[in-house]
């Protein structure tokens, strides 16, 4: 279902309050001291704890005892988790509103799909094994999608209808095709049951190395497109006589959204929720001006990324519960509530 948010648009082209300006500054300060104190308690807490001055000790002295050790390990665990959750969060948003749709998500253009169905392939026929060969394979095939789906969609006559039947059509054939591999191959699925629930404990500084160049490139890419992003969300008719290059725009909002979701899903397996929830949650408080959904969302996502990562570390000890099972179990209750405030607010 798509939503036309033309009039919830409209009220917000004439400029903010000043009140309402320092209030949305200062919910982002706040959200960002929340981000350090989850970071932090990612850091500490695990199958060993460790105190508030070992984990500073760890990531400002170097003198090799077994806490630093701890800690030089879970702090690339904990960066992962933060660039992964602001990509995340960030395509959400740019989907979102290229789609006109408060309920779209990373996976409805098949991205998630084609980065899963691309390692599968990697795995199962081309005997790749290690971490460092998946994050390439996921990537081009998350981004060989995202073409595809562009191409499906009518390219430059796309729209947002068009481009989200593409997308469903195409996760749909590639998901089937994921499953028929892993039946056929007992040790794809072996390997492969690990990448697909999503996790972050496999992180290492080569993989952030591999995927930062690509994050940054989307994040830039998306906050620069926040104000085109504004005038196509109010309809194209409103977008054309506002001065907006619709096709441009869309071009570029999928490539920005197929380059974070990629790089993502390549470096920790598809993790479901947070690309949709929190530019969902932010909005009811932000308003529709993705000038401030899209840094409240690269804030926030990586809050509820590293809180449920940290979550799952600690329920199954002395294991652990993968991330992207967490905030499945998190993310859709609570996204059902927000659903459900919304209609009845509608009323």
């Amino acid at each position: 279902m798509l939503v036309d948010s033309v009039p919830e648009q409209r009220a917000e082209t004439a400029p903010a309050p000043p009140r309402r300006l320092a209030l949305r500054s200062v919910g982002l300060l706040a959200s960002a001291a929340l981000l350090l104190l989850v970071a932090l308690a990612s850091i500490a807490v695990g199958a060993k704890e460790l105190s508030v001055a070992q984990v500073l000790h760890g990531l400002f002295e170097d003198s090799g005892t077994y806490a630093d050790v701890v800690v030089d390990e879970r702090l690339s665990r904990t960066v992962l988790g933060l660039l992964v959750g602001a990509a995340l969060g960030l395509s959400g948003a740019v989907l979102q509103a290229l789609t006109r749709n408060p309920l779209a998500d990373p996976g409805l253009l098949g991205i998630n799909a084609g980065a899963s169905a691309a390692v599968v392939t990697a795995i199962t026929f081309l005997g790749v094994t290690s971490l460092d060969g998946y994050v390439w394979f996921a990537f081009f095939g998350a981004a060989a999608v995202g073409a595809l789906v562009w191409f499906l969609g009518g390219s430059r006559g796309a729209t947002p209808v068009r481009l989200a039947l593409a997308g469903t059509a195409i996760s749909a054939a590639l998901y089937g095709y994921l499953q028929a591999v892993m039946i056929m191959d007992d040790a794809a699925l072996a390997r492969m049951r690990f990448w697909t629930v999503g996790s972050l404990s496999s992180a290492t500084d080569g993989t952030i190395r591999q995927v930062l160049p690509f994050l940054v490139v989307g994040t830039l890419l998306s906050f620069a497109l926040a104000r085109p992003l504004n005038a196509v969300a109010m309809g194209d008719d409103t977008a054309k006589a506002l001065g907006a290059n619709l096709n441009r725009t869309r071009a570029l909002s999928m490539l920005a959204a197929t380059v974070l979701c990629g790089a993502a899903t390549a470096a920790c397996g598809p993790i479901v929720f947070v690309g949709l929830m929190v530019p969902h949650a932010v909005r009811s408080f932000t308003g529709p001006d993705l000038r401030w959904i899209m840094p409240y969302a690269a804030v926030l996502s990586p809050v509820l990324l590293l809180g449920s990562d940290v979550l799952g570390r600690v329920v199954a000890r002395p294991s652990e519960v993968q991330v992207g099972i967490i905030t499945a179990l998190v993310g859709g209750p609570v996204f059902i509530f927000l659903v459900r405030r919304r209609r009845t607010a509608q009323l």
